[in-house]
């Protein structure tokens, strides 16, 4: 809804009656037009419940959702062509952003706040910012919502993933960093014009930040309304990309299950848009904003959620029945215990009580104290069992090592002969420092406080519990059944299996590899790294089941 908005914004700067081309708009001004006739909130009474549709923003949400269905509906190379446009502009109009702000009065105090007068006490004041900067990053890098695992099934199987990932990581924290002096500068500018003493007297927050900032600076260039829509052109741009990245993620999952395996993609593309339009209607009515603030944050939960879980089968799932097979059950889920213990034990104490000195060291001598003797208990009573049951099999190196280390070594040696380089420091993460620290962070999160004392989860920002915090509670319960269902009934799933491949036929009684096999392409035709033969045109971008194009595979009969 968000690009909804974004399009009413821009076809409004065509009118008669065009806010942003007035002279001398400021901040305040620029923020209460983008909240009360775009988003249309002026209707709204004091209890903040929807009592309208705005028309105009339900044609633009569709217009939004037959663009993005144009984008994804014709294959990934589509959307890749699509892409090299609606990321690149956006990046060059950032720097020609960057460098008007910067030659605005009162710049330089915005950016001193950026980067000098930060406010570093908030991070132990206000600890739930950790959990709301770690989804914001989640976001940012488009993981936990199945984004990158989509568009990685795509990849070549060879591709260097550590190094991909490093350079993802590292651009989009450049953009961000980058993207925040033009901000700085934009905020330091307002200030200045509205004679005000810093930036926190502007109150500025969410898409305030951006719709009551941008287009006052803009406005000042000759054609500044011209900027201005280039202004809402590059935001729509960037969000348009996280909006087919979100469809293409569904796209991915339908195409490798057995119900969806043989249907156009044209087809799934155009459900899939036309349920999204019809959800994004809650978010076309006057309180669109509250509805889509409140659910804002509580997807923050659900990635937490996600990304644990992601990690916690990663680390502790992966092999897990080898670990039970040689070390028995007992052992195996008594470490698990007690390592998830402490950390849920010292959360306990460091939200629990009430003087924040005295939980900061209960909790970290908890966690110690907790994992200390329920390791003992595993080593001296479960490990010596073990060993008594099985003399000469295991010494306490080698079991210690088979409990802690084996399945994801396992993990990294397996993922490395298809990847490549894996560093050992990622495996120790998965298993040891990630899970462990989404815990507390999700912990922080049901923790804080809002100004009355209450829980925000539950009571955020003060709005009505119906419709807007059962809303977003059910949107984290259903995250958690999900999760909770797959693992007790996935029978429930059956009907996302992937879809069974065509095995090559062999009638030979030469016992040849598929290595051998492939390096005979030239006698038996194009080969893909399936060991299929590959009809006229055809790609290799089988995986799973899935290919890029609706050819039939042919299996190779080998005589």
């Amino acid at each position: 809804m968000l690009l909804a908005w974004v399009c009413n914004a821009f076809f409004n700067t065509f009118g008669g009656d065009n806010f942003w081309a007035q002279p001398q708009v400021t901040g305040s001004e620029a923020k209460e037009y983008f909240y009360n006739e775009i988003i249309g909130m002026s209707t709204l009474g004091p209890d903040l419940r929807p009592t309208r549709l705005v028309g105009k923003n339900v044609g633009y949400s569709f217009l939004t959702w037959a663009i993005i269905y144009l984008c994804v509906a014709f294959g990934l190379k589509w959307t890749g062509r699509i892409t090299y446009f609606t990321m690149g502009l956006p990046v060059v109009l950032v720097f020609v952003f960057l460098g008007r702000a910067l030659s605005l009065s009162g710049s330089q105090e915005g950016v001193d706040d950026y980067i000098r007068n930060s406010n570093w006490e908030v991070l132990t004041e206000r600890p739930e910012v950790w959990s709301k900067a770690t989804s914001q990053v989640f976001f940012s890098l488009s993981v936990t919502f199945g984004i990158m695992t989509a568009y990685g099934s795509h990849c070549k199987r060879s591709e260097p993933v550590f190094i991909n990932s490093c350079v993802v990581a590292v651009s989009d924290a450049l953009f961000s960093f980058v993207a925040g002096f033009a901000v700085f500068a934009t905020l330091g500018h307002l200030v200045f014009i509205e004679d005000l003493e810093n930036i926190a007297q502007l109150e500025y927050s969410s898409f305030g930040l951006v719709f009551g900032s941008w287009p006052v600076t803009l406005g000042t260039l000759p054609g500044g309304e011209h900027w201005i829509r280039l202004l809402f052109v590059m935001l729509f741009f960037l969000g348009i990309d996280s909006a087919f990245s979100f469809v293409e993620g569904f796209l991915t999952v339908l195409a490798d299950t057995k119900a969806f395996h043989d249907v156009d993609r044209k087809k799934t593309s155009f459900v899939l848009a036309v349920a999204a339009f019809l959800l994004s209607l809650l978010y076309a009515t006057d309180a669109g904003l509250i509805f889509l603030d409140t659910i804002d944050f509580y997807i923050n939960f659900v990635m937490l959620l996600v990304g644990g879980f992601e990690c916690f089968s990663a680390g502790w799932v992966y092999n897990i029945e080898d670990l039970i097979e040689n070390l028995g059950a007992a052992i195996v889920f008594a470490h698990m215990g007690t390592f998830f213990g402490a950390v849920i034990f010292a959360c306990g104490l460091w939200f629990g009580l009430s003087d924040a000195d005295a939980a900061l060291w209960a909790g970290f001598m908890g966690l110690v104290g907790f994992y200390v003797l329920g390791m003992a208990f595993v080593q001296a009573h479960l490990m010596n069992q073990r060993m008594k049951a099985y003399p000469g099999r295991w010494t306490w190196k080698s079991m210690t090592y088979e409990l802690m280390f084996k399945n994801i070594t396992d993990l990294r040696s397996d993922l490395s002969a298809v990847v490549g380089y894996l560093p050992f420091t990622w495996a120790l993460l998965v298993k040891f420092f990630i899970p462990p620290v989404i815990l507390i962070l999700f912990g922080l999160s049901c923790d804080a406080e809002n100004a009355n004392g209450q829980k925000v989860f539950g009571h955020y920002q003060g709005y009505v519990t119906s419709p807007y915090q059962v809303l977003g509670i059910l949107c984290v319960a259903f995250t958690a059944f999900l999760f909770l269902s797959s693992l007790f009934v996935p029978q429930m799933y059956g009907a996302l299996e992937r879809p069974v491949a065509n095995e090559p036929k062999v009638t030979s009684s030469v016992h040849a590899s598929l290595h051998d096999v492939q390096g005979k392409s030239d006698e038996m035709g194009s080969m893909g790294s399936s060991g299929i033969k590959l009809e006229a045109g055809q790609t290799d971008e089988k995986v799973f089941g899935r290919t890029t194009n609706e050819a039939e595979f042919v299996p190779i009969e080998v005589a």
